[in-house]
């Protein structure tokens, strides 16, 4: 980001006043201060939408009212954070609750997800996250790398590893509380080898550390002191694991992941990391939580769709008297982009799983794992695939995936061959049992 944005005036000053009370009658100026209220936009947004120094005054020192008067405050001491519901979120926390934490239905049919989509959904979320925070490296590269099994060769490619074991370490530990050893945890996940070891999962002793964009230097956030981080931290704590039960204090769920990420870029308690490690403190959250559908749902790849709008939802959360409807409103439309993703991507699946069950009808001898394995393999008939694939793919042990191959070879559906000090597998075109079914589109 080449310019920061306009900080929003504080003081109301007796123009402005004299400027609302002449434009308080103007059915116009009341509905642009509605609409623009109703979208949440920032003061810098208005400056390209009312150019009048006056009006644009007088329209935010209504809007801000109007705010101030329907804030819900944060429980969490050290900071005075409040955030409002706004039509948009409210909407958009209704359809999650009704299609992220429940059963799955396309076209009025339950569709049933393997562990092999969520291990895929899995590697696109550290994918995305490792690029986010600058790894040069591509999405293809990258995901052969995962599934392969491949050894890193750079530390753009241990930063998409590192992420991969997090968020599969979060999905084993979402029902434990969260602490800061827990955090630390995640953090030495997410850097280990990336980072000089003495920083690896610890918190910052100094503050030399600041947000800044990269290109220009332009310093986005000055953290809080070291000294104040476990203060912090174990507020966060408490904060993260407090009974939603009490009314008085409820924030529905997402709303609290959401708060939770913000918080700890904004604490930003490590010397690199932080990024990665909020958006899996998000994760864990919102699993543990019951929203299971979370795990197939790479949120970062649309954060790196919208990089900047990212960054602008800290900055105008910060500027504005730590209003953090701008961060949750950010991300609500982030998780309803990747919601809609998602249903496209089930849409996919269930049309996958029409041909998985198609091949089991042709060779009844096989089991639905082999005939998932049968039907990638057909559509992907050039590439070849290794036993150490198959079992990070299908999220099966070594033995199991060599036993499913070595069984689909043996009735001639593939073939295998050697190459270097491993054997491969690649599907076997010459196979009379297929020319049907691969013409006539059955398996495809």
């Amino acid at each position: 980001m080449k310019k920061l944005p306009e900080k929003p005036p504080t003081i109301w000053n007796e123009t402005a006043i004299r400027t609302i009370d002449t434009l308080q009658h103007d059915p116009t100026f009341r509905k642009a201060v509605t609409d623009y209220n109703t979208r949440y936009l920032a003061w810098d947004d208005l400056k390209y939408r009312i150019p009048d120094q006056k009006k644009r005054m007088a329209a935010w020192s209504v809007m801000k009212t109007l705010r101030t008067m329907r804030y819900e405050p944060v429980p969490y001491p050290p900071l005075d954070l409040k955030y409002s519901t706004t039509p948009e979120i409210s909407r958009s926390l209704h359809i999650f609750d009704q299609y992220l934490s429940g059963t799955i239905q396309i076209h009025n049919k339950t569709i049933r997800l393997e562990e092999s989509y969520i291990i895929n959904s899995l590697m696109e979320e550290a994918i995305a996250s490792s690029i986010l925070e600058g790894a040069a490296t591509t999405r293809k590269v990258a995901k052969e790398m995962l599934r392969k099994g491949r050894n890193p060769r750079n530390k753009s490619e241990q930063m998409v590893i590192n992420n991969y074991l997090a968020m599969r370490y979060i999905r084993d530990h979402k029902d434990t509380p969260l602490t800061p050893e827990f955090i630390l945890a995640i953090h030495r996940l997410v850097t280990e080898h990336t980072l000089e070891e003495s920083v690896v999962g610890r918190f910052r002793d100094n503050d030399d550390i600041v947000v800044a964009d990269p290109v220009t230097g332009v310093v986005h956030h000055t953290p809080p002191e070291h000294t104040e981080i476990p203060g912090l931290i174990d507020a966060l704590c408490r904060f993260a694991n407090a009974d939603d039960d009490d009314a008085r204090t409820f924030i529905h769920p997402i709303v609290r992941g959401i708060i939770l990420h913000f918080l700890i870029g904004y604490i930003h308690p490590f010397e690199d990391g932080n990024g990665r490690t909020a958006r899996s403190i998000f994760y864990w959250y919102v699993l543990s939580r019951g929203y299971w559908l979370f795990e197939h749902m790479p949120i970062s790849r649309i954060i790196l769709r919208s990089k900047r709008d990212y960054a602008l939802a800290y900055l105008h959360t910060e500027y504005d008297e730590m209003d953090l409807t701008y961060f949750i409103q950010y991300h609500i439309r982030c998780i309803e982009e990747a919601r809609k993703d998602l249903l496209t991507y089930i849409e996919k699946k269930q049309r996958e799983q029409h041909a998985t069950k198609a091949i089991m009808r042709t060779i009844q001898t096989i089991n639905p794992r082999q005939a998932d394995i049968l039907r990638e393999m057909m559509e992907h008939r050039d590439e070849y695939f290794t036993i150490r694939e198959v079992s990070e793919t299908h999220g099966v042990v070594y033995q199991t995936a060599r036993t499913d191959l070595l069984g689909l070879a043996g009735q001639g559906c593939i073939r295998k061959e050697k190459r270097g000090r491993e054997f491969v597998f690649i599907f076997n075109e010459a196979c009379d049992l297929w020319s049907e079914g691969t013409k006539s589109g059955r398996f495809l």
